[in-house]
Formats: structure tokens, sequence, C-alpha cells
């Protein structure tokens, strides 16, 4: 049935909680502040607000990297450079990756059969170089950024954009994998594409957004796959 499978990045292949993490502690060590589970919080509840609010075209990438540490340091009461943060902390997240289990093994087994191709939010520059690091580039044919894109999921247009990059692609024949409801599965929704969220800690589903599939862990996809042939 599918011919073309669109993978989410981050969550979905490379473990973006653990880079973050360790992103967070190398700037805060920088920095000479004890980074305190109350601040990495509040930095989780900031980063997440404004990153609801670029997918839904209210704010642009820009803003997103010049205010969340500027308005963090401001919540600390620290008179700190939060632009000059955010440069010293994309600089450690770019180091950060991780993979989500069996992703390597995963992704080897279905480049035998389908078309994988990587759509991803985010800074090009950081994501390729995560990607590559992970080893997991090989594996893909193109690797589709909002950056580069010009838009981001889950607009119409970063969909649109692929498409016309693929000159095999077909929308019955394509289904996009990912770990975000407002992202990748609304994106898919909207686009007219099969979607399969990726859930591993098995969350409630609290938004009108509605998979086609859902899998606790990547090997399930095989089987899934498996099914629709």
């Amino acid at each position: 049935m599918y011919t073309t499978l669109l993978f989410d990045l981050d969550d979905t292949l490379l473990d973006f909680k653990a880079a973050e993490k360790q992103a967070l502690s190398s700037l805060f060590r920088e920095l000479r502040l004890p980074l305190t589970q109350t601040i990495q919080q509040r930095y989780a509840t900031l980063n997440t607000g404004l990153w609801q609010e670029y997918e839904l075209g209210k704010i642009t990438r820009e803003t997103l990297l010049k205010t969340r540490f500027t308005l963090l340091f401001k919540q600390l009461d620290q008179k700190i450079d939060g632009v000059a943060c955010e440069k010293r902390y994309r600089s450690y997240l770019s180091k950060g990756h991780a993979l989500v289990p069996h992703a390597s093994e995963i992704c080897g087994i279905l480049k035998q059969d389908f078309h994988l191709e990587v759509a991803t939010n985010g800074i090009a520059k950081m994501q390729l170089q995560r990607l590559a690091d992970s080893g997991l580039d090989n594996y893909f044919e193109r690797v589709f950024v909002s950056e580069e894109a010009g838009f981001q999921k889950p607009q119409l247009e970063f969909f649109n954009y692929i498409a016309q990059e693929l000159p095999y692609f077909e929308k019955e024949r394509t289904l996009i994998i990912g770990d975000s409801l407002t992202s990748d599965i609304a994106g898919g929704n909207r686009f007219g594409i099969d979607t399969c969220w990726f859930n591993p800690n098995l969350v409630t589903n609290q938004t009108s957004t509605t998979p086609t599939f859902q899998i606790r862990q990547l090997p399930d996809l095989i089987k899934l796959l498996g099914q629709q042939k």
C-alpha cells in the first residue's frame, strides 16, 4: 500500500529529550548556575508554548529563538543575555544524537522496501549534523527541514514542498510517522496522507486530531506495514 515513509526526527528517531537535557546542563554549567528541576520545567513550558505558536504561524522561528532564554532568565531574575545563550545552547544541542531504541535497525529494514524521507521542523544545519552524527543519514533519500522549506509542520505548504520535490510522491501511498499530534499527525491529516502516531509512553490523546495508526515502539512499524501489503 505504501511506497514512501516520512519520518519525523526528534523523539521519533533521535532522543531529543536526552539531547535537550544535556544541552541545558552544559549551558548552565558554563554560566555557573544551578540547573534545578524547577528551572528545567520552566524552560520546557516556555519552549513548548513558543513552538506551538510557531507551528500555528503566530510567531517566526527567529522570534522563538530570540525569546525563549530571554524570557527564562527574566523569570529567574537573572541579567543574562538570552540571545547569546541561545547560540551557546544550540551549539551544545547540535551534539545530541542519541537514538530512540531500534531506530537504526528499523530504518535499515525499511530502506529495502520503501522510500525513506525525513520531515522535521527545526534549524537545517543542526538537524543535518545530528542526523549525520547518529549514523542514520545513509538510510534517507531526502531530508526536509522547515527552515529550508520556508514552512513548518503542520502547515500544508511544508507538505506541498515535499510532494513537489519527490518525483515518486503519491498521497495515497505515503505515510508519515511522528510523535507529535499537533505537528506530524495534524499536518498529515490536513494534507490528506495517512499518519502513524509514535506514542511510546501511551499518552492519552486529548486533541481532536485522530491518527490513522498508533504504535508504541518502532518495531511495531514493521508489523503494521507488513499488514498493509
